[in-house]
């Protein structure tokens, strides 16, 4: 299923990839921990949205999406790529009010610090999980699967193991390199910088988790624009570069 799955991610549209150029401050004992849901949430007049994008970065070059890259550090146990988000798209409410603390997440934290690590210097890997659950986690709570902290993020790991980028790169011949440019043709992204260079990858799912959503959303929908993102989508005909992670020099891994 990996190796099917490869033409799939570098050929379709449902794998978008792109090329780059406020925390709730609660007192755990006032809040009930719905660890593992909140059955009130899993109605589909919440729920707005059809398709999830399922986003992994690579450290190699993240630290160049940076306006500072002074703040960006790449942990020494990191090797591979890393979970950004699960983001629900055009999600019209917001469920700001859920808070989330480490307890929610206690029995996943050895797996999150692995795969979904934080790459700057004052961001903890708590505040990072805790942003990325208020900001998406909390919308994508409509789904019953999906309706706590835990399960949001227990969906995450999940997801990781499944899509095994680094792996389905490698039997394809696809690996990092400072000197060696891809082409674009192969429907891969990366950065803006001097030269292209890989930085994040962007997998579209249903609501059910299947690859492939459809997007198609109604012109006159004013949240039908697509999600802001700091990097761009991979123009035709450009090489680009997917640069090796660099733990010690992360700001600048090919010197």
């Amino acid at each position: 299923m990996h190796r099917s799955l490869l033409p799939l991610l570098v050929s379709l549209s449902p794998a978008i990839l792109f090329l780059l150029p406020g925390i709730i401050v609660t007192q755990e004992g006032l809040w009930e921990d719905y660890k593992y849901g909140h059955g009130d949430l899993y109605n589909h007049n919440f729920c707005t949205w059809k398709c999830l994008l399922f986003t992994l970065q690579w450290p190699g070059t993240f630290c160049q999406s940076l306006s500072n890259v002074s703040l960006c550090r790449i942990p020494p146990t990191v090797n591979n790529w890393t979970i950004h988000g699960l983001w629900p798209l055009h999600a019209k409410n917001r469920c700001d009010c859920w808070p989330m603390f480490p307890s929610d997440v206690q029995e996943l934290k050895a797996e999150l610090t692995e795969l979904w690590p934080s790459f700057v210097r004052f961001k903890s890997n708590f505040h990072f999980w805790r942003e990325e659950w208020r900001k998406h986690g909390a919308c994508a709570a409509c789904v019953e699967g999906m309706n706590s902290p835990l399960r949001y993020f227990q969906v995450c790991v999940k997801l990781r193991a499944q899509f095994d980028i680094h792996s389905l790169l490698e039997d394809a011949g696809i690996t990092p390199s400072c000197e060696r440019p891809y082409k674009v043709t192969l429907r891969v992204p990366s950065l803006l910088q001097d030269r292209e260079l890989w930085f994040q990858l962007k997998i579209r799912l249903n609501r059910n988790l299947t690859v492939g959503c459809d997007l198609c959303i109604d012109a006159d929908d004013a949240d039908s624009r697509p999600l802001p993102s700091p990097g761009h989508p991979c123009p035709d005909r450009v090489p680009f570069y997917y640069f090796p992670i660099n733990h010690e020099r992360p700001q600048r891994p090919c010197g």
